[in-house]
């Protein structure tokens, strides 16, 4: 009987030894449980984030568009990881082992990549979508990517891609010691890892990177033009009475560029003649003008002056319009950067740390800043976004009015 207790619990320590699952050692101890509150604080945070995220989208019909379906998106990649994976971190990192069995490692590790997966594809489709918009928006392929039906195309395009790319890792997925989570093997799946790595964190947020800088640059030029070509007050008074523009979601004007060219002088003197003929004032379109825009009887009068030259006034030279375009697409801009914040130390150190001889506490601490990317997106928006601001406030309110008022019934009965 001793013998037999002896000898299940030597078994016992032997198998915890060389247990394949079992990320502990002296140097994370103590870390652990920076691991474990940072892990809670992301699932709490992300959880709530995200939800209000799509609430808002669902629930506010100034949200509801065409560009802010990318925002949800990027909302339920952040959503899986939040609420199905990073509990499960937790618990790895509470108890440094991994509890969940093999099939459930590999599950976790394709659930994990297909999350940063879509992560990327979706910022790239934001980016993408903002320079088709402030460079190419009259042409008919980007007509057709804008559209309802082409953003949802895209939408499906992400998830299938990143499942595609990454379900043929299934039987390399394994448990991970170094970060105490479950990855992909740093071996066995070459070249194909290399190759997804350096498609995904490398060429497609360098293309993010290209979008931004284009987008930079042509808003910076329009700028410049707009200030050296400047109408006068008065032809800007009546340019913005007459041409009544709509705005889609990206904040721009429906009419991708409008001409700012008007009558010369001598179009200018036959309308003189004519209504000095008829003795009252015309508001008909002379038939030598090049202009679209129509004419009241004040602006008649200023047709005799020289014309300007005409210049092209893109979306971005319209000075609310420019305003709002420029504060979505800054708050876009943060997003990427905080992304490539949040992996760019882990990707580091993995490219440096080929041999695993840095220490595991750099390793996890590395990992750990990754798990912030799925909950500061929602905090951006909130910061950042005015829409997204106050529809929060609306949804926490109406969450909690019923706690208010539970709690008052309960403290303060009405006598």
């Amino acid at each position: 009987m001793n013998a037999t207790a002896v000898s299940r619990m030597w078994n016992d320590t032997d198998t915890l030894l060389n247990d394949s699952f079992s990320c502990a050692s002296p140097s994370v101890e103590g870390y652990r449980y920076f691991g474990v509150l940072l892990g809670s604080a992301v699932t709490i945070v992300g959880t709530i984030g995200n939800i209000l995220t799509v609430l808002a989208f669902a629930t506010d019909v100034n949200l509801r568009t065409r560009f802010n379906v990318l925002i949800v998106n990027l909302a339920f990649a952040d959503l899986l990881y939040c609420t199905m994976l990073q509990p499960v971190s937790v618990d790895s990192y509470l108890h440094l082992h991994w509890r969940g069995g093999a099939t459930w490692c590999q599950m976790f590790g394709l659930l994990l990549f297909l999350s940063n997966s879509v992560s990327i594809i979706t910022l790239c489709l934001i980016a993408m979508s903002r320079y088709l918009v402030v460079a190419h928006r009259t042409t008919s392929c980007a007509r057709l990517l804008l559209s309802h039906r082409g953003v949802a195309v895209l939408l499906i395009s992400s998830w299938v891609l990143g499942l595609a790319s990454f379900a043929p890792l299934w039987p390399v997925y394994v448990f991970a010691p170094q970060v105490c989570t479950c990855s992909f093997h740093r071996t066995k799946g070459r070249p194909y890892t290399t190759v997804l790595l350096f498609m995904y964190f490398f060429l497609g947020l360098g293309c993010v990177g290209l979008f931004y800088f284009l987008i930079y640059r042509k808003v910076s030029v329009a700028a410049k033009a707009f200030l050296k070509y400047r109408p006068s007050r008065h032809s800007s008074k009546r340019k913005r009475a007459e041409a009544e523009g709509t705005t889609d979601d990206s904040g721009i004007s429906a009419s991708a560029t409008q001409s700012c060219e008007i009558s010369n002088d001598e179009a200018g003197a036959e309308q003189q003649k004519n209504r000095a003929q008829e003795g009252q004032t015309t508001t008909q379109e002379s038939k030598n003008t090049i202009s679209t825009i129509q004419s009241t009887s004040k602006e008649v009068e200023t047709t005799a002056k020289p014309a300007p030259v005409a210049i092209q006034v893109t979306p971005a030279a319209n000075s609310g319009e420019d305003n709002e375009f420029k504060r979505v697409t800054r708050m876009c801009f943060t997003v990427f950067l905080c992304f490539v914040g949040c992996f760019a130390p882990f990707l580091l150190l993995n490219v440096a740390d080929k041999a695993n001889r840095a220490p595991q506490v750099i390793h996890m601490f590395c990992a750990n800043l990754t798990w912030l990317n799925s909950c500061i997106n929602p905090l951006l928006y909130a910061a950042m976004n005015r829409q997204f601001n106050q529809a929060y406030k609306d949804l926490l309110s109406k969450a909690v009015l019923p706690l208010t008022w539970i709690w008052r019934t309960r403290w303060f009965p009405t006598r």
